[in-house]
């Protein structure tokens, strides 16, 4: 078939996308709606995995076997190890490793890690960062430029704030920390294994090993504030 105009190419395009998705599902890969799952040339998908509708995978993106992808998926240049799940979310240029749990509502940037079992939850973002065996990320954090050891948890709401507005610094978080919700790491600053950061802190120094880091104001309870606001009556 020539290609001539934009219809054209677009004709071939399908028919080329269509030879693709047969030959993977020939090989063992289940694909839920291939009249939604869009597929590049060169694209590596292992036996028994599972790709779900309106999920996209470009570049030099490799799945392994007996993962599940999708659906609403967006992955480009990206590695999938084995028995890794990928729902809703949007990965650039980043490893995710074995039995890894991803999203929903995940965005993986460039030069992100996940070891083997860690987990990036709903809503959260990582950047050049490598999560290790067994941490997780569960939800609505900003990870970026850190490092962090295995078995850790990251609370809700945590940020690294890695920008001062001229430079990029580093986070490192050791292995078997609990950071509680809210918190914000102003980088550079070191975490040590099994240290322990109090809620809603803003951790602007290094943390060691098996310490507790607060950094917050105390709680005050002026007693009778709501009546005094009340207009009296005339």
């Amino acid at each position: 078939m020539g290609v001539n105009s934009r219809v054209e190419l677009a004709q071939v395009t399908a028919i080329m996308r269509t030879r693709i998705l047969e030959r993977l599902m020939l090989d063992g890969v289940t694909i839920e709606d291939p009249s939604s799952t869009y597929v590049d040339w060169g694209v590596e998908v292992g036996r028994d995995t599972v790709v779900r509708p309106q999920t996209m995978l470009s570049g030099a993106t490799t799945i392994g076997a007996d993962c599940t992808v999708g659906p609403g998926c967006f992955l480009a240049d990206v590695e999938v190890d084995d028995g890794a799940t990928i729902v809703s979310s949007h990965l650039v240029g980043c490893h995710i490793g074995p039995g890894c749990t991803v999203g929903p509502f995940t965005h993986l940037r460039p030069g992100t890690e996940l070891a083997a079992g860690a987990k990036a939850g709903s809503y959260v973002e990582i950047k050049a960062s490598r999560v290790g065996k067994g941490s997780k990320v569960p939800h609505l954090s900003y990870v970026g430029d850190t490092t962090i050891g295995e078995d850790t948890n990251i609370g809700a709401g945590t940020i690294t704030a890695n920008y001062d507005g001229e430079h990029k610094y580093p986070t490192h978080i050791g292995s078997d920390v609990k950071v509680g919700s809210d918190t914000v790491f102003v980088a550079p600053v070191t975490i040590g294994d099994g240290a322990y950061i109090g809620a809603g802190s803003t951790i602007t120094k290094d943390v060691p090993e098996g310490a507790l880091g607060v950094a917050r104001g105390r709680q005050e309870n002026v007693e009778g504030y709501a009546d005094r606001r009340r207009p009296r009556p005339e």
